[in-house]
């Protein structure tokens, strides 16, 4: 309408009807701006950035997208809707550590009410207000975070034990008077007894949730140096992920391996278990180390056979031993009869959980551990690993989790991994240091860019030089997709020698791109910083 209007003022030569043409443009002024036309761009990439999406990805089908992705666009549609309230399920499931932060940042902010369920134990104990929990089909609030209702939670079980402790014992010796002196001179009272007994609201008896419990065997003797990562370059085929990897697993260490969606950290598990080849560099093991790898995907738990079968196999194991083993993981009565196609994502990973422990490692390589399991499951893998004296090499976005057990960070930065020698709130402080650090780097740009706009750099001088690297750029990433375009045909990769050549021309040349970006960046920012 606003357009409509501006091509009809621009057109009216009537000044009556120009002066209500007018009017009527600034109350549609007025309305675009209150309803956020003029800013709604700024929110999409903001809160599009923050949950891990690119600018390249506006332009992108929705039909092109992983799962994991389709979710966050969901989540992202929520957000933008600026509702009163939200309704969120495990909001923070298929986000990396940064994208976490960034929603815990954003929900802290709003401004609305906000009902959520999620495993997220950090998470919660920095969004929530109130706990309600659900147990035995029955409903409670309490006040406070995570933390806090596990402490109310904690003395509300003793108190209602004790409670109801206490009412049997006196239930039971009031039948006990009645008992005895029903039919005796005291038979009035022991009526009167009967009478009050019958009145008592008895208190039902507490009931406890089954508790998972987990016990991890001693784990054998071993070298002091588990696992060393020597010039080590990971990815698949021509495809780099990581390189330059230097890194020494020692005897007794935790180490929670760290980094972006997307970044190699399941690359470079899998290469640490034997599962891929290193691309250069090698991954040796130390003298009886005896590694045992737990996947995401628990690829090896599928088929028509039954769980306990499966259990008495894989672990040698008698029919009677692998129940019991079973019961220890929540898995009782026909449970146990399950057919492997049939459990849900939780239960597969308890039955994977279980086959680790059982198979006598001395170091635990594990990829999201706790995907899929809920809290009090969470908290005995968590309870089971800290009291193991073994070692561990893992990789997860629960960082209730990682704080509980890692004593040691490995962080992905740059195509490298970056060892912190030191736990997870270490490492929190290293990396905030490391911001601070990059603000007074880019403060001290912006100080050099303007010494150069006084040394007399002119505005105009600036605009061609962008638009002369704007041109190149186009050119240069003209090519660059012309060579992607020839990688994808699968008869150059027919031929070694072809598609050697051609990972070589489509690596200088994406070098020839990156210059180029760089150097636009460059030039944008001394146009940002007010070049005259």
């Amino acid at each position: 309408k606003m357009t409509r209007l501006e091509k009809a003022i621009e057109l009216e030569k009537d000044n009556a009807r120009l002066e209500s043409l007018l009017e009527k443009y600034s109350s549609l002024q007025a309305r675009h701006e209150y309803l956020g036309g003029y800013d709604y761009e700024q929110k999409v990439r903001r809160i599009a950035f923050g949950l891990g999406f690119s600018q390249a990805d506006f332009a992108r089908e929705a039909r092109e997208f992983s799962g994991g992705q389709k979710t966050r666009m969901l989540l992202a549609a929520a957000l933008l809707g600026e509702p009163d309230f939200l309704f969120l399920d495990e909001p923070t499931n298929h986000l990396d550590m940064a994208m976490t932060e960034w929603l815990q940042e954003y929900l802290t902010e709003f401004k609305g009410g906000i009902l959520l369920v999620s495993h997220d134990r950090y998470f919660l104990d920095k969004i929530v207000q109130k706990v309600l929990h659900l147990e035995n089909k029955v409903l409670k609030s309490y006040k406070g975070n995570y933390t806090a209702w596990q402490k109310q939670k904690l003395l509300n079980d003793l108190s209602g034990q004790a409670a109801y402790e206490k009412q049997q014992g006196h239930i039971k010796e009031t039948e006990e008077y009645i008992r005895r002196y029903k039919a005796g001179i005291k038979s009035k009272q022991a009526r009167g007894r009967q009478s009050q007994l019958d009145r008592l609201e008895r208190l039902q008896a507490p009931q406890k949730s089954r508790q998972l419990r987990l016990s991890l065997p001693e784990p054998p003797d071993s070298a002091d140096k588990l696992l060393l990562a020597q010039n080590l370059v990971v990815g698949y085929g021509n495809n780099v992920v990581l390189k330059d990897i230097q890194l020494v697993l020692q005897k007794g260490d935790k180490v929670a391996l760290l980094g972006d969606n997307g970044k190699g950290k399941s690359t470079f598990l899998k290469t640490a278990a034997g599962l891929l080849l290193p691309l250069q560099g090698e991954v040796l093991l130390g003298k009886r180390v005896r590694p045992g790898y737990f996947a995401q995907g628990h690829e090896g738990l599928f088929g028509a056979g039954t769980l306990l079968d499966h259990v008495t196999d894989a672990c040698d194991l008698s029919p009677e031993r692998a129940r019991t083993v079973l019961g220890c993981m929540m898995f009782s009565g026909d449970n146990v009869f399950k057919a492997l196609d049939d459990l849900s994502g939780g239960e597969r990973a308890r039955v994977a959980l279980l086959k680790l422990l059982l198979s006598g490692a001395n170091l635990l390589l594990l990829d999201e551990p706790t995907n899929h399991l809920d809290i009090n499951a969470r908290e005995a893998v968590e309870e089971a690993v800290a009291a193991w004296p073994g070692s561990m090499l893992f990789v997860s976005h629960d960082r209730y989790f990682v704080d509980k057990v890692a004593n040691r960070i490995w962080a992905i930065e740059e195509e490298s991994i970056v060892d912190y020698k030191g736990d997870y709130s270490w490492y929190k402080e290293k990396r905030q240091e490391k911001s601070v650090a990059f603000v007074k780097a880019k403060d001290e740009k912006k100080l050099s860019v303007q010494k150069s706009v006084a040394n007399g750099k002119s505005a105009q001088n600036l605009e061609r030089k962008i638009a002369r690297v704007e041109q190149s750029l186009k050119e240069q990433e003209a090519i660059l997709l012309m060579i992607e375009r020839r990688m994808s045909d699968p008869v150059i990769h027919a031929d070694m020698a072809s598609s050697r050549k051609i990972a070589e021309e489509h690596a200088a040349q994406k070098k020839i791109v990156d210059e180029l970006m760089r150097e636009w960046e460059e030039k944008m920012l001394l146009q940002e910083e007010g070049v005259k």
